[in-house]
């Protein structure tokens, strides 16, 4: 079966007992609107149904229009209900390739290009090191959502509610918060940047608010059809960004300083390695949040091994590419006078400067490079909207696609109206936000290998939404709340320098994530197993 055409996506879930108590207010013909008996085996091997019923919020009229949206070809109508086995699609080949598209047309963007830049223009740091510290950190980072996307097709739980697995029902919304924060605040940022690129090719005519609302629509939409249109636009959305890329390199690599060299002392040098090292992790590192949610249709047997290598090395070298291509326009800024006064504009206008010489096709190039923004940011508004249902019984009952408009009005409200000051206030304020992932994915591989691989204890699935059968998530919480401040004391960023982080060279680098990552994997287990022993979960 083509995996772009799996069962699930384009009809209400068969056993989604909050869209069948909907569509009972409806007079829609031959829609069945009678829970499935609950001793039916195929839904849980405790022979109880595992997805309660919602709050029924949308009746009568409005009920039946929502039918008609959901109804629409292309859309899917579930939200965060689990993908049973037999609503799953066939994978292969086919499925094996989409996966690795899917990761590089997603990383294959003007933000990591704009990540890039700070090696050498806000770190000091040469050639040679910018590029080391980008491959082997966007490595490392790699490793985090290539981990959890493997639960996806596992479990047919989205990444949220895998969350629920190690902190319980009520903590584990603490992460779905901070989750959403994050991808709509990645995405404000990606809609700002094709904002400043479009107004730059327009020579200012065009606001850069009209460029921010583009991005963001064009995002918001395919979010809101779905993962199939999700899927299809990101096999073929790469195309063109390539080729605008390596348009770029044959434009400027003339211009990239091969032999500029890292500024400053030693020990400011080494801060420096960290701070920049540790921003490549965190950019790639928070996807780990989201990674499991694009991969809930795949089959349950799919090797594990495959869906970890096809993220990982598709994210990998989408990453390294284009900070290269960051780190070489870097280097050639304070050689070009008019890089350097472009830049001195925005991130934008020094891509669009990159192409001079081309006359309108190097404008056209950049215009494809802004709206790539679209490729980087519609599967995290679409995971944000998820996140939105992994709150509670009356958000999941407001359907995936509303929550998806919602997303793209707040992207639209705050990238338009905080255009003068909200770029840098992200830029700063995001890095510290990514910190709480990496506490989140170590007590995630603790719990996996010491709880249940060792003792031979799969994860039951089916508890997905089950309180009763979720663990407490007491010592998870309190392991998080260690690392938080694990990484509180080891960063180092515009707005606060921890005490141990200014040790770093006596100027300050960034290690908060691997403070957070070794206060958090010394904390848990011995927590966990006292839980485990004094509440039985």
């Amino acid at each position: 079966m083509n995996p772009l055409r799996h069962p699930g996506v384009r009809h209400t879930p068969k056993y989604d007992v909050e869209k069948q108590s909907q569509s009972a207010e409806k007079t829609v013909p031959n829609v069945s609107t009678s829970p499935t008996p609950i001793n039916d085996p195929s839904l849980d091997s405790s022979g109880q149904h595992d997805i309660p019923p919602d709050p029924v919020l949308f009746t009568g009229r409005l009920a039946a229009w929502n039918f008609k949206v959901e109804r629409l070809a292309g859309l899917e109508a579930r939200g965060i209900t689990r993908v049973l086995h037999e609503e799953k699609h066939g994978g292969g080949l086919h499925g094996h390739v989409q996966m690795f598209l899917l990761w590089f047309s997603i990383n294959l963007c003007a933000n990591n290009i704009i990540t890039g830049l700070f090696g050498p223009l806000v770190f000091g740091l040469g050639w040679k090191d910018s590029i080391c510290i980008a491959i082997f950190a966007c490595a490392l980072g790699s490793c985090g959502p290539a981990y959890t996307s493997t639960f996806g097709p596992e479990s047919g739980n989205r990444t949220m509610i895998l969350g629920r697995y190690v902190m319980g029902y009520w903590p584990s919304k603490l992460i779905c918060v901070l989750n959403q924060i994050q991808q709509i605040g990645f995405g404000i940022l990606g809609c700002i940047i094709s904002g400043q690129i479009i107004s730059a090719v327009n020579g200012g005519g065009l606001t850069i608010a009209v460029g921010r609302v583009i991005s963001a629509l064009c995002i918001g939409l395919i979010a809101t059809f779905g993962i199939a249109i999700l899927h299809t636009y990101e096999r073929y959305a790469f195309i063109p960004q390539l080729m605008a890329f390596f348009v770029l390199i044959g434009s400027a690599a003339k211009d990239f300083d091969h032999s500029a060299v890292s500024q400053g002392p030693a020990s400011v040098i080494t801060a420096n390695r960290c701070s920049f090292f540790a921003l490549q992790f965190a950019n790639v590192f928070g996807f780990s949040a989201v990674a499991g949610d694009l991969y809930v249709y795949y089959p349950v047997d799919i090797p594990k091994y495959i869906t970890f290598e096809m993220t990982f090395s598709a994210t990998w070298l989408g990453l390294i590419f284009c900070n290269i291509l960051g780190i070489g326009i870097a280097t050639g800024v304070p050689n070009v006078p008019s890089w350097t006064d472009a830049y001195e504009v925005s991130s934008g206008a020094l891509l669009l400067e990159t192409y001079r010489g081309l006359g309108g096709f190097g404008g056209l190039c950049a215009v494809i490079i802004a709206l790539g923004s679209v490729t980087n940011n519609a599967p995290f508004a679409y995971t944000a909207a998820i996140t939105f249902q992994a709150l509670g019984r009356y958000a999941k009952a407001i359907p995936r696609w509303m929550w998806c408009i919602f997303v793209m009005i707040i992207q639209i409200v705050c990238s338009v109206a905080g255009r003068n000051h909200l770029f840098a206030v992200f830029q700063n304020f995001l890095p510290i936000m990514s910190y709480w992932v990496a506490p989140w994915v170590t007590i995630l591989v603790e719990e996996q290998i010491l709880f249940h691989i060792v003792h031979g204890k799969p994860f039951d699935w089916t508890a997905w939404e089950d309180k009763k059968r979720l663990p407490i998530g007491v010592a998870a919480l309190f392991a998080f709340l260690c690392g938080w401040a694990g990484a509180t004391i080891g960063m180092s960023q515009v707005w606060y320098q921890g005490p141990v982080a200014l040790k770093v060279g006596g100027y300050g680098g960034d290690i908060g994530a691997w403070l957070a990552i070794a206060f958090t994997s010394v904390v848990y287990p011995p927590l966990r197993h006292l839980e485990l022993k004094k509440l039985g979960r």
